[in-house]
């Protein structure tokens, strides 16, 4: 069996899916794509060979030439698309956010019932570098986690106000940070100081404190216009020893009596490992016919109470606010 994936959205993300599925996925292929620009629609289909360019998402959904669908268009569509994609019964794989609120989360979730069809992209459970902090950190090596520290720094932001760096960008420390230690976050507060010349209308950068079920405090910052390159960094602290990421490049330049690292530009390069597990992982699940072990609806709905949170926070002057489960 061939599973036939239509991509909604074949901006950066889609088009990074598409190629993927087509040139390193196994049992799949891209049989249509849809895009707001037709224009890019037909240039990625043309690419692939994709045999369907479809005039939006919901005639995408509908086709009988697509088995599943990857929603990869703008956060706003999310949740619309993936309740087309349940009423058509087909397994979708939703890019992070599952939808902009959590209380759209609750209603896809209602809509899903006991079905196995939504899966969300937090890709990071994938990511190598991530699991092997895991094991890393484990209580056997350092002892008992007490801190951890968090970094998610862009080249420059795409378009968007402050609460979009909450609900785009930090959503992936919201999920991957309880997933990593093993507790839901509880409480967080937003905190600012001075902004980027680079900023435009949105607050950056942005430090958020988290804090677990367990009672480890966490620190996260957000600086999506940093310039200088694509970094994600994670510490965690424990009793009797700490846990880190290495130097995220795989070449060391010593030259002219200094030594240098590159900084990819975004995160294609970074997280192309982990985005390549996880697709074939939702393909082998679709084949299958079982649950896959990709972040269900329930993670995108525990992500989105976090988000939902700290925008509280955010324009509430940094209160610390409770997170309703």
């Amino acid at each position: 069996m061939t599973v036939r994936v239509g991509i909604i959205g074949v901006g950066v993300m889609g088009a990074d899916h598409a190629r993927k599925i087509n040139g390193s996925i196994s049992g799949a292929e891209v049989s249509a794509v849809a895009d707001f620009d037709t224009d890019r629609a037909k240039t990625v289909a043309a690419e692939l060979k994709a045999a369907d360019v479809a005039a939006d998402g919901f005639e995408l959904i509908a086709s009988d030439s697509v088995d599943a669908i990857v929603v990869a268009s703008h956060d706003s569509t999310h949740a619309e698309l993936v309740h087309a994609a349940l009423a058509a019964a087909k397994p979708v794989l939703c890019e992070k956010p599952l939808a902009p609120t959590a209380d759209l989360c609750r209603e896809i979730i209602a809509a899903q019932g006991d079905r196995n069809l939504i899966t969300v992209g937090f890709m990071r459970r994938f990511d190598p570098a991530y699991n092997e902090l895991k094991r890393a950190a484990a209580p056997e090596r350092i002892g008992d986690t007490l801190v951890a520290h968090c970094i998610s720094r862009n080249v420059v932001a795409g378009p968007g106000d402050s609460a979009a760096t909450i609900t785009n960008s930090a959503i992936h420390e919201l999920d991957i940070m309880p997933w990593l230690l093993g507790s839901p976050i509880t409480e967080v507060s937003w905190h600012a100081g001075r902004t980027s010349k680079y900023s435009g209308v949105r607050q950056d950068p942005q430090i958020m404190l988290l804090r677990t079920e367990s009672d480890v405090l966490m620190t996260v910052e957000l600086f999506v216009n940093a310039r200088y390159g694509y970094d994600t960094r994670c510490e965690i602290v424990g009793e009797e020893g700490i846990a880190q990421f290495a130097i995220p490049a795989h070449v060391i330049v010593d030259s002219e009596l200094k030594r240098s690292i590159e900084y990819p530009l975004d995160w294609v390069p970074r997280y192309a490992e982990a985005y390549r597990l996880e697709l074939q992982e939702w393909v082998d699940s679709i084949e299958e016919g079982r649950a896959s072990t990709l972040a269900d609806a329930d993670a995108g709905l525990r992500a989105g109470l976090v988000a939902d949170a700290l925008v509280v926070s955010m324009n509430e002057g940094g209160r610390t606010v409770t997170v309703e489960y």
